[in-house]
């Protein structure tokens, strides 16, 4: 399977329209439902669950189960405190980027709608040129165009409600996918195209596999954390987005080395099974798919921990996609790692053995 043939025009326009849409962390359902309606023809059924994680699955009924996992939800703010002059303060809904916000057009989720606002900042001007206040968050804010804490309620924008960025999908060079949400939508439509290439390759699978797209994955891995319980899966394949360190200001002493357009990232950390992780080497070393190397400390940060630590431990395994300008609103990564990260996750799933226990002590 040439690297060529795996995104097609259907993959592009259901990615963009994914990516557009927006879906912050606990709103994920709008995204959902379009990432569930392209994913239903190569599915034999759908599980959800009460926070909205949505999972595909095939074989439901065979006994040993494999997990393929992004997470759905992307960064976003809450209004926090509005002034009596009509003005918007914010706290984070995840790891929301207090410095790119200045002079970014927001949209503020209602029942009424989207309410569109500016994130202003005082004039160049008008900063004291000795000691320039950095943006932060306390002092970032919204300005809707109201003038009176009365004008902004009738439009129905009160505290709690989700703020996105507008932000869209964009090519670069050819080659380039930008936009906000890539951390981790990318992922959501990487392991949607795993099926529907089973699906078109007509590979039959000795066991079942679940096509898992998680929420709340920014606010520490939540709903990862409750569909494996409801799963139990014996195997779990996560993937998500990590760093391109060789962009400016990164110490590659600290993050490590990983770059867009050399390949998935395959991560050693004490989440990851040794063994799975050597079937996606293996895999890739097979079936010439370029790879990159990197150490977590701890942690992964990612879904891996949760489904690792589930259910009194589930073999699982991280490929990561290099992105750049992560938690900003022009995320970027190379259309080839996506391709070969779809490429690597499905022909490892085709080597796993089903009834597979990756046991070190065989």
């Amino acid at each position: 399977m040439s690297t060529q043939s795996i995104l097609n025009n259907d993959s592009m326009a259901f990615l963009e329209s994914y990516l557009n849409n927006a879906s912050p962390t606990g709103y994920e359902s709008s995204g959902q439902k379009i990432w569930m309606e392209y994913l239903k023809p190569y599915v034999d059924t759908f599980i959800t669950d009460t926070y909205g994680t949505a999972v595909g699955i095939i074989n439901p009924n065979a006994p040993f189960k494999v997990v393929i996992e992004g997470h759905a939800d992307e960064i976003s703010w809450y209004v926090n405190y509005i002034t009596e002059d009509g003005l918007i303060y914010v706290i984070r809904n995840g790891g929301s980027d207090h410095q790119i916000a200045p002079s970014k057009r927001v949209n503020i989720h209602t029942k009424n709608g989207i309410i569109k606002g500016v994130f202003g900042w005082p004039a160049i001007h008008t900063r004291n040129r000795d000691k320039e206040e950095n943006p932060k968050i306390s002092n970032i804010f919204i300005d809707l165009g109201c003038e009176t804490k009365e004008q902004v309620e009738k439009l129905g924008v009160h505290v709690g409600c989700v703020i996105t960025y507008p932000d869209e999908f964009i090519v670069l060079n050819e080659n380039k996918f930008v936009c906000r949400a890539i951390d981790n939508r990318m992922g959501g439509f990487m392991i949607a195209e795993v099926a529907r290439l089973l699906h078109e390759n007509k590979k039959k699978l000795p066991f079942g596999l679940y096509i898992t797209n998680a929420v709340q994955e920014e606010v520490g891995l939540r709903g990862a954390e409750m569909i494996t319980q409801t799963i139990k899966p014996n195997v779990a394949i996560i993937t998500d987005v990590c760093h391109d360190s060789t962009t400016p200001m990164i110490d590659k002493k600290i993050e490590g080395e990983t770059k867009i357009g050399k390949g998935p990232v395959i991560t050693y950390a004490p989440a990851v099974q040794n063994n799975l992780r050597d079937l996606i080497i293996d895999t890739a070393e097979e079936k010439k798919i370029p790879f990159q190397r990197l150490a977590s400390s701890r942690v992964t940060g990612t879904d891996t921990d949760a489904f690792a630590y589930s259910n009194g431990g589930v073999a699982s395994a991280l490929i990561s996609l290099p992105l750049r300008y992560m938690h900003t609103t022009v995320e970027m990564v190379h259309k080839e790692d996506v391709e070969n990260v779809i490429r690597l996750i499905y022909e490892t799933i085709l080597k796993i053995e089903n009834n597979e226990t990756f046991s070190y002590y065989k």
